[in-house]
């Protein structure tokens, strides 16, 4: 099994409940609709760049519950190879409670379950996989020592490896910074990481020059509606690239449409220069803002303009 993009990662059902506004502590509020979906950021970012056409295999780990039969008959409708996808005994779903405001900004409470149980063998196993995949994708949802033997086995390979740092944490293991090709982190997770205030374009790119400093080779900080920032230790220039303005309707699982939409640009659009590359992942993660649920909300190759897929900048 030869697969462009491999990700190894988190399945999460999502739980989520829309109401007026986000509740206060200890407050109760009515809430307007109700939807389950399937989720988490490794899923999530599989089924975007499968949605856009790419050839996808997930490295992940379910429960042997009704949801992770669930997940596995999700994979197969968007064409996702799951052969590597295992069923932990005795464990859950993961799982993911979400409140969605009118404003499109969101509250996640996430269980890990069977995420936790994604192992160093599991990884061993799935060595060849990982070795031949042009793009694999990680996050911070499933543990960190089974990211970094993954890493290393892609060092024995071919292609990218893409480490989104989501969520983050204080002090990750320095390897995951050196052994990635990329890491990217929105604002909230740059400060997380680094310790710096990322507030503005300015703070963004310290940010990323503190990340780059602690190994990195190349970093990625989205900013939600200021677009994206690119820096790597070979270029002193930082890219910096916008987006529309848009009024949001759930911003749930934009990140991970913009993850899933840079491994496709990088696995099937190589001679695109990066600039080109983050301003079509950016304005992907736009158009998924305009609908409510995280993968229900991913646009589809047949819905998206032509010049999305060409081979020429714009």
């Amino acid at each position: 099994m030869s697969k462009k993009i491999v990700v190894v990662g988190s399945c999460n059902v999502d739980l989520q409940c829309f109401t007026q506004r986000l509740p206060k502590p200890g407050e109760t509020l009515h809430g307007k609709q109700f939807m389950k979906g399937c989720g988490g950021k490794g899923a999530n970012q599989c089924v975007a760049a499968a949605k856009l056409g790419a050839s996808t295999a997930m490295i992940a780990r379910v429960g042997d519950d009704s949801f992770g039969q669930d997940f596995i008959k999700a994979f197969k409708s968007y064409n996702v190879n799951t052969d590597l996808v295992k069923i932990s005994k005795n464990v859950s779903t993961g799982m993911a409670q979400i409140t969605v405001s009118d404003n499109g900004e969101n509250t996640i409470v996430v269980v890990a379950g069977a995420n936790n149980e994604l192992s160093v063998q599991d990884m061993q196993d799935s060595a060849k996989v990982i070795e031949e995949a042009s793009v694999i994708v990680f996050q911070f949802e499933i543990p960190i020592p089974t990211t970094i033997e993954a890493l290393k086995l892609k060092k024995l390979g071919k292609g990218i490896s893409i480490v989104n740092a989501a969520p983050a944490i204080g002090n990750p293991d320095p390897q995951i910074f050196k052994l990635s090709d990329i890491f990217c982190v929105n604002e909230s997770e740059a400060e997380i990481i680094t310790n710096l205030p990322v507030t503005c374009i300015d703070e963004g790119k310290v940010a990323l020059n503190k990340l780059l400093e602690k190994g990195c080779n190349q970093v990625i900080i989205t900013l939600g509606p200021l677009g994206a920032l690119y820096g790597s230790k070979t270029d002193e220039v930082i890219i910096h690239v916008t987006t529309r303005k848009v009024n949001a309707v759930d911003t749930t699982g934009a990140g991970d449409m913009f993850i899933g939409a840079l491994a496709f640009y990088l696995a099937y659009y190589p001679n695109l220069q990066m600039r080109e590359v983050l301003r079509r992942s950016c304005e992907l993660a736009t158009l998924s803002v305009l609908r409510p649920g995280t993968q229900l909300s991913f646009p589809s190759r047949n819905e998206l303009p032509l010049e999305l897929f060409s081979s020429d900048f714009i």
